[in-house]
């Protein structure tokens, strides 16, 4: 029935919903933001899931679509609360670390994940999912290299453990290690996977510091994110010598496949939004204000449906050995990332 479907979509949006509202809850209580929207409506979601017997397939795809389109729509209406100064200042200015941590990522995992029996797909899938985007790139790359459905169950089981964990501590870490605004940005949007984790993370780190509509570690992440077309580039090419074959899909049909649109829009509306096209006041506030805060309810909502593929169980039943070459492949990722942002303070500012 797609009724479910429609009810776990609504549901995602109720609970998002009331993690963005849990924001004035917590300042009320505690003063401060202690988590921000996005992370709280993953926790909520997560319960519910571990919880739950199972989870009806109608369900699920319900908690896909809020998974992925309220994220994509998120991102897109960040632009709108951005200017081109924003993404091509601290965005742009992470891009050696984040090419650095490309060919370190996949070093590493390839290394590591033959020393360890893994196979060379699932290798692949987390290296590519440590260094770009988390499921998006495993998403991407196991369509281009052939991997078997196991092999991407191991690396989504891999990445997301280590990715939560990076997506729930680095805003207090950062606060604890008294990082500057900037480095904070560096580290969260270079080492942790999924673009959803930032986005929580940032948030949470937001709303701890108040810090209204700074998006630095997004705009880090987004410039991330676009790697993620020269690495499936790359990963034809490997496979289509490998295969030594004359029907190999041609490359801008590779391109237009894999590249994700979403960036194109959150581009176009950072666009508008810098020729003062938003700059216009709805009531109190103004339309770009407004569309910040539409973005983070669709954070939230967006993790929500996150959450609801989580099963505790599954993560740890998938195998050890994918599960600590992902662990590896991050710790190498965020000491590297770590060190550069207290080695180039000056740089990052």
């Amino acid at each position: 029935m797609k009724n479910k479907k429609y009810i776990a979509i609504a549901l995602c949006l109720g609970i998002g919903l009331l993690a963005t509202k849990s924001t004035d809850l917590q300042t009320t209580f505690f003063h401060r933001t202690v988590m921000g929207g996005p992370m709280v409506a993953l926790l909520v979601s997560m319960i519910i899931c571990n919880l739950t017997p199972s989870i009806d397939k109608e369900f699920k795809e319900g908690t896909t679509f809020a998974s992925k389109k309220f994220l994509n729509w998120g991102i897109i209406l960040t632009g709108a609360t951005l200017s081109f100064a924003d993404i091509l200042g601290t965005g742009v200015k992470a891009l050696p670390l984040i090419l650095f941590n490309i060919f370190l990522s996949f070093g590493i995992a390839m290394f590591v994940g033959k020393k360890l029996g893994v196979t060379k797909n699932t290798s692949i899938l987390v290296g590519g999912g440590t260094c770009i985007c988390g499921g998006t790139a495993i998403g991407t790359l196991s369509r281009i290299i052939k991997a078997h459905e196991e092999e991407i169950a191991f690396a989504m089981a891999a990445i997301f453990l280590f990715d939560t964990l990076a997506a729930f501590s680095y805003p207090y870490l950062a606060n604890i290690l008294h990082l500057t605004n900037n480095q904070f940005a560096f580290w969260a949007g270079t080492a942790i996977n999924d673009t959803s984790s930032v986005a929580g993370a940032q948030a949470t780190y937001v709303a701890m510091n108040g810090l209204g509509d700074w998006s630095g570690a997004l705009n880090v992440k987004l410039v991330r994110t676009t790697m993620l077309i020269f690495v499936a580039l790359f990963w034809t090419i490997m496979m289509a010598k490998e295969a030594k074959s004359e029907s190999s899909e041609p490359l801008f049909n590779v391109v237009k496949k894999t590249f994700p649109m979403f960036i194109l829009w959150f581009v176009v509306m950072a666009g508008l939004n810098t020729a003062g096209l938003f700059n216009f006041s709805i009531g109190s506030a103004s339309c770009s204000s407004l569309l910040g805060k539409c973005a983070k309810f669709l954070f939230a909502s967006a993790l929500a449906g996150v959450g609801f593929k989580i099963k505790f169980v599954d993560v740890f039943s998938k195998g050890s050995k994918p599960i600590a070459l992902g662990g590896i492949t991050w710790v190498c990722v965020c000491a590297c990332s770590f060190a550069f942002i207290m080695l180039f303070t000056g740089y990052i500012g």
